[in-house]
């Protein structure tokens, strides 16, 4: 397996999970689980591959991806009672699958041959449309939209370490490895610790 693929199955992997814990909390059937970790799982990585014009998108070249999602999905439906905060569950395990998806969609555009501008974004898209398109779903405010929460920038800056690896002359297995750690420390910090950018604060208009 190359360090894309393992990458993308182990972001598929807990993107999928996550996606089942928010399947529970809404009471969702057996379907309605697997759809949601499906969903989470492959959205942010097809949405990658057809704006890089991949061909075929990843999960229908390989689709052990799915069979990964569904594995997730019923695993989180007989266990799920047994977590103790599933919401406290689905942060931590976002913020893992976040770290792999932002290095493999990154690191995909880069050996594609793509600009630094484009690898950054293809690292976000990678990383935040999946869980964006699960919360959406199931009708809870987007992770990626919390309030002054760290989330896209986390990706952003994870992607970039991939991008600037180049002109450091860094290779590919470190590379990935930064990436995914600086990710994952930056939205940890969000969440243990309560890392926040500026908000905005409407003010009065002036006369």
């Amino acid at each position: 397996m190359t360090l894309i693929a393992l990458l993308d199955h182990a972001a598929v992997l807990v993107f999928a999970l996550t996606g089942a814990l928010v399947a529970s909390r809404a009471q969702l059937d057996i379907i309605g689980f697997s759809f949601l970790a499906i969903l989470t799982a492959v959205g942010g990585g097809t949405v990658r591959d057809v704006l890089l014009d991949r061909n075929p998108v990843f999960w229908m070249a390989d689709p052990t991806y799915l069979g990964v999602a569904v594995i997730a999905a019923l695993l989180v439906f007989f266990t799920a009672h047994l977590i103790e905060s599933r919401y406290t569950a689905i942060l931590w395990l976002d913020a893992a699958a976040l770290a792999f998806a932002v290095a493999a969609g990154a690191r995909i555009a880069e050996t594609l041959g793509q600009s630094a501008a484009i690898v950054i974004v293809m690292g976000a898209v990678t990383g935040c449309l999946g869980g964006l398109m699960r919360d959406v779903v199931a009708n809870e405010v987007p992770l990626v939209l919390k309030q002054g929460e760290l989330y896209v920038t986390c990706a952003v800056a994870g992607a970039s370490v991939i991008a600037l690896a180049p002109m450091l002359g860094v290779g590919p297995a470190m590379t990935v490895t930064l990436s995914a750690a600086i990710t994952f420390a930056l939205r940890a910090g969000s969440i243990a610790f309560g890392w926040r950018l500026p908000v905005y604060k409407s003010r009065p208009p002036r006369r």
